[in-house]
């Protein structure tokens, strides 16, 4: 599909919406500054008929039509509304990828029956275009290069399967939309159509206009097929319900997605599999599009709980859902399904003790965010400032686990450690030796016993500051009062430092 009046039509419409727009219908240009003059960049349908074209200086055109209306070209507000029409465009199918400029790829393969076929959809997206206020072109062919040069430069709407060639040859070359001297030398050449170029030996043609050209022209006449990337990747399970008339009732909306999410979920059991990430989408008669995404920390396939976990998730919303004149579409996706058996329920038909955990997990990041519930987890690191992170708390669990102490032994790690660590004044018998006494706040420890040294070396591999810091040798020490201390001597003797430091990084309890 093809939008060739975008930029003109995205600015009419605003200025339509402003309350002091006058009612101007004189031609509109949008220029940008280029080679220090400024150029057509886009035009409205009554510029075109006055013979103007994109690429003309302002000067040029506004002696052809003294009465322009000229505005800036503004590229990125072109782009969010190709974005925001893109999205609107997944309630036809949701493989949807942008074809500059101003066009959008549908990949409809297994969608076109749902409409009645491949001309009946091309014709229910250009009255939802037309709805929007927007002027677009579209055909279907088998492949994208072939909608795209029959959509910009053909009359026909759909090329039967198969027939991409046939439909193809007539056009000019100028779908090749090569660069102008290419497209020069052909004409001169007398090759004025697809045809002409498909007529001539590849080998020759390939060796004066280059492997690009060639590879264009397969594509365009279907020899050749090139998938489309869409902007999302498909949901591992999707279902919808469309409304012969605009839904408007808030008050019923899980009226609506109950029964979805239970087909969904019904699809799910038959696969052995369970949903971890959903999203709700909610497709506006206006083109906007809501989506509310929601998470569970383990495979799920309870209704009531996805149900709840919407619920929290749309109270939680800054700006409020908003059906405009209504939604024409209704749209539950498992963006992410994991493998999920059945379960045995007990005799006290209660969940395992798990569940309990998960629901509260799930809820609290429905309501605060998935950014804000979180959890320690270990990392498989023998450096105390690397070896614990924050996670997500429904993350799976790594295989890493704690470090664990012999069984009589006290813990190896301390539960609290200072950031920074703490400087201390010590005394050792040796340079290498474990610290007799040290002071720390103003208050002297006499130490009873002490275990270590544990040497642990920077991971220098990591970046620049692991290179920098130094070994520590680190102790675990217990004064005469039974206080229990985790200090470290930082830099090795002679080779690392001359004096090297004492610091106390952690207590035990």
């Amino acid at each position: 599909m093809w939008l060739p009046f975008l930029s003109a039509e995205r600015l009419t419409k605003a200025r339509r919406r402003q309350e002091d727009a006058s009612s101007d219908d004189s031609p509109l240009v949008l220029v940008k500054k280029e080679r220090s003059a400024l150029r057509i960049d886009a035009l409205d349908r009554k510029a075109v008929a006055l013979g103007l074209t994109p690429g003309m200086t302002l000067a040029d055109a506004k002696a052809r039509a003294p009465h322009l209306s000229v505005a800036q070209a503004d590229a990125e507000a072109d782009e969010r509304l190709m974005l925001r029409l893109a999205a609107f465009c997944e309630q036809f199918t949701p493989l949807v990828a942008l074809d500059p400029p101003c066009g959008l790829a549908l990949d409809v393969t297994g969608c076109a029956h749902l409409f009645g076929g491949d001309a009946a959809m091309r014709t229910s997206v250009l009255q939802a275009m037309a709805r929007l206020s927007l002027t677009g072109r579209a055909a279907v062919a088998g492949t994208p290069d072939a909608a795209r040069a029959l959509a910009r430069f053909g009359e026909t709407a759909v090329a039967p399967p198969g027939e991409d060639e046939n439909f193809a040859r007539p056009l000019s070359i100028a779908a090749l939309e090569a660069p102008r001297e290419t497209s020069v030398a052909l004409t001169r050449a007398g090759l004025t159509t697809l045809g002409d170029l498909a007529d001539r030996s590849s080998a020759a043609l390939t060796a004066r206009f280059g492997a690009e050209t060639m590879r264009r022209l397969a594509r365009i006449l279907g020899r050749e097929d090139a998938r489309l990337t869409p902007l999302r990747p498909l949901p591992d399970c999707m279902v919808e319900r469309r409304f012969a008339e605009p839904f408007l009732d808030l008050s019923a909306i899980e009226n609506v997605l109950r029964p979805l999410i239970a087909e969904a979920m019904d699809i799910l059991e038959k696969r052995g599999q369970g949903g971890r990430a959903f999203e709700a989408r909610f497709f506006r008669t206006d083109g906007a599009v809501a989506a509310l995404n929601f998470e569970t920390g383990a495979p799920s396939r309870n209704v009531e709980t996805l149900l709840r976990l919407f619920r929290l998730k749309a109270d939680s919303l800054a700006d409020p859902l908003d059906p405009g004149y209504g939604f024409d579409v209704i749209r539950f996706c498992v963006l992410n399904a994991e493998t999920l058996g059945q379960s045995q329920i007990g005799f006290e038909r209660r969940d395992a003790p798990e569940s309990g955990f998960a629901d509260l997990v799930d809820r609290l990041a429905a309501r605060f965010g998935r950014e804000r519930v979180l959890r320690f987890a270990a990392h498989d690191t023998h450096d105390p400032l690397r070896a614990a992170a924050y996670v997500h708390a429904a993350s799976p669990s790594r295989p890493d686990s704690w470090p664990q102490p012999e069984p009589g032994e006290p813990q190896l790690r301390p539960l609290f450690l200072f950031d920074p660590p703490q400087p201390i004044e010590t005394v050792a018998q040796t340079p290498d030796g474990p610290p007799m006494h040290f002071k720390w706040r103003r208050v002297r420890h006499l130490i009873a016993r002490a275990e270590g040294p544990e040497r642990i070396a920077p991971e220098w591999w990591r970046d620049a500051a692991g290179r920098e810091r130094r070994t520590r040798d680190y102790y675990r020490l217990e004064d005469r009062d039974g206080r229990r201390f985790w200090v470290f001597r930082e830099g090795l003797y002679e080779s690392e430092a001359a004096a090297p430091r004492w610091f106390l990084h952690g207590l035990f309890a």
